[in-house]
């Protein structure tokens, strides 16, 4: 089941019916991380440099060179931590788009399904947004611990990711708490569809396709498991 859910999300991300949703949704990604990345770079030079001149007054001219190089790593690990809460919020604005692509195109004699309001759509990314960063933040402390670090990123984001694309997509036809409750019924199942997603995640440029292919791989495993548990 999730593996045909995967199957046929890879399937249709370069499909003529998704180039529109996918302009915006990787438009709107890389916008956003360049924005955090200029951010992220001004608070260092604001901060921590100015910080470090003081506690070490007389820094050779190489040393500029060293912290630029240091900071570009910092900031590096830092977006790629950034990631995965920016795909959730990016899926929280386009989720319905996708979803409606998939159910027009796959499965044209079910029901459609309804759009979540965009102001509870809003509210649910923004708090997970807070939940995702929080989940890095301990995989990131996590990763200083040796066994166990990969382990800890794969655990973190397929746990949070795939929550909340199932639910976004389980949304769209319960009510929020039946959609939480059906969850909670194939969390394995769910689970393991957000390791395969949080995979992906890894894979370089790949991932920013990341709210795309999790929507619409959610949406496959919504019907495979809608078939099971009738709405």
């Amino acid at each position: 089941m999730i593996l045909d859910a995967a199957r046929a999300a890879a399937s249709r991300l370069f499909s003529p019916e998704f180039r529109s949703v996918f302009l915006k949704t990787l438009g709107l990604t890389l916008l956003t991380l360049v924005a955090l990345w200029l951010g992220l770079e001004s608070l260092l030079e604001w901060l921590a440099w100015p910080w470090l001149q003081t506690l070490l007054p007389g820094l050779p001219s190489w040393a500029g060179w060293l912290g630029g190089i240091i900071a570009g790593i910092v900031l590096a690990v830092g977006l790629a931590l950034l990631i995965a809460p920016v795909t959730a919020i990016v899926a929280g604005l386009f989720l319905d788009d996708i979803a409606e692509v998939v159910e027009r195109t796959d499965y044209p004699n079910d029901p459609p399904g309804r759009p979540v309001p965009a102001l509870h759509s809003l509210v649910l990314a923004i708090k997970f947004f807070g939940v995702v960063v929080f989940g890095n933040i301990v995989a990131l402390l996590l990763l200083l611990v040796p066994g166990i670090n990969i382990a800890a990123f794969f655990i973190v984001n397929g746990y949070l990711l795939g929550r909340e694309f199932f639910e976004f997509a389980a949304m769209r036809f319960r009510p929020e708490p039946e959609a939480k409750a059906l969850r909670r019924k194939y969390a394995g199942t769910v689970f393991l569809a957000g390791l395969v997603i949080a995979l992906f995640l890894t894979v370089p440029l790949l991932n920013l396709l990341t709210p795309l292919f999790a929507a619409a791989m959610m949406v496959h495993l919504h019907k495979a498991v809608s078939a099971r548990e009738p709405v």
